[in-house]
């Protein structure tokens, strides 16, 4: 059996790593708490965060990093982005040689404005040839729950991105090989801070024309900052780019839309921080994006926008006058 390394205990990590036990791998989910391990080793459950969803026999949880890593083909890494290089650096050198690093985490890093693949390469000192992506319309609950779902799995090295294809396609879940690890990376990271947006105008009480607005205009924002990075226009076309958005900007069961919501109908950003159980990438990756286009040069007036309301306190309402008041363009530019 193909054995593998799932670092995070949340419900994303924890559903994935189902789906690689479906497949038939043997996998080692790693949590920094053991009564969370325990749960799992015990009830073959999460009751933190997917409760109610029975967990393969050989999904095993631990919280010794070096025993999850042991002969591990695959480290899928599936912590927060923003504690992606502490935890990394701790990490690397319990991890196989040749063991291939798999990015579950959709977010850029602040202050660097480095992609997650990047900061892999960077405190793992791995080859990109073995550093991979997966990203795509994955509401963790509905994969847990075994219902259809397609994703896209990516790597500069297309015959690893088949060799993670084989260890996790399964009847419901569906992944496609890309090469284009760029591409997928930002259109994960940025349809989180789109989705708050969406979520705002929701909670604003605004109709299905400004959030199908904000959806397509999002989608250009990052397209435009895609091509500029050397990503292939195409991939915002598939699952990573326009599937993952829809997904993430339509569904209840997405954290960014549900925070931006609370955001929109009044709340502070302390009440909605407090209301929140799980991290929303988009809070904290709406600057490092802004950041990331900033220095290409590409302008993201949504992104903009997102960041006045949720970290400069702007009124929602004022942000969305000024965000319309924006002068008149061609749609192509």
């Amino acid at each position: 059996m193909t054995r593998v390394a799932v670092y995070g205990t949340g419900s994303w990590g924890t559903a994935f790593a189902m789906v690689l036990a479906d497949a038939g791998c043997e996998v080692a989910l790693w949590g920094r708490r053991a009564e969370l391990a325990e749960a799992v080793n015990t009830t073959r459950t999460n009751p933190d965060y997917l409760p109610g969803v029975t967990l393969p026999e050989t999904v095993r949880a631990t919280t010794d990093p070096a025993e999850a890593a042991d002969g591990a083909e695959f480290t899928v890494l599936a912590v927060p982005s923003q504690t992606l290089r502490g935890n990394l650096s701790a990490w690397t050198p319990l991890l196989p040689s040749d063991t291939v690093l798999v990015s579950l985490m959709k977010g850029v890093e602040l202050g660097t404005a480095k992609r997650m693949s990047e900061v892999i390469e960077e405190v793992a000192g791995a080859d990109p040839d073995r550093i991979a992506v997966l990203s795509g319309p994955n509401l963790a609950r509905e994969i847990a729950e075994r219902q259809p779902a397609a994703s896209v799995v990516a790597c500069r090295d297309e015959e690893v991105a088949r060799r993670l294809q084989g260890a996790c396609h399964t009847p419901y879940f569906r992944p496609y090989t890309n090469t284009d690890v760029v591409g997928c990376e930002l259109g994960g990271a940025v349809k989180n801070v789109i989705a708050l947006a969406v979520g705002i105008a929701d909670g604003m009480g605004l109709g299905d024309n400004a959030k199908a607005s904000l959806i397509t205009r999002g989608l250009a924002e990052t397209t435009r900052l895609g091509l500029a990075m050397g990503a292939d226009e195409h991939t915002f076309a598939g699952l990573a780019g326009l599937g993952d958005l829809v997904a993430t900007c339509s569904s209840p069961l997405s954290r960014n839309n549900t925070f931006g919501h609370n955001l929109g109908k009044g709340m502070s950003l302390a009440e909605t921080i407090a209301a929140t159980r799980q991290t929303a990438e988009g809070v904290k990756s709406c600057e490092s994006v802004l950041d990331l286009a900033r220095r290409h040069g590409v302008d993201m007036p949504i992104t903009e926008t997102v960041v006045d309301i949720v970290h400069e306190g702007k009124p929602p309402l004022v942000a969305l006058k000024e965000l319309m008041s924006r002068s008149a363009k061609a749609e192509r530019r």
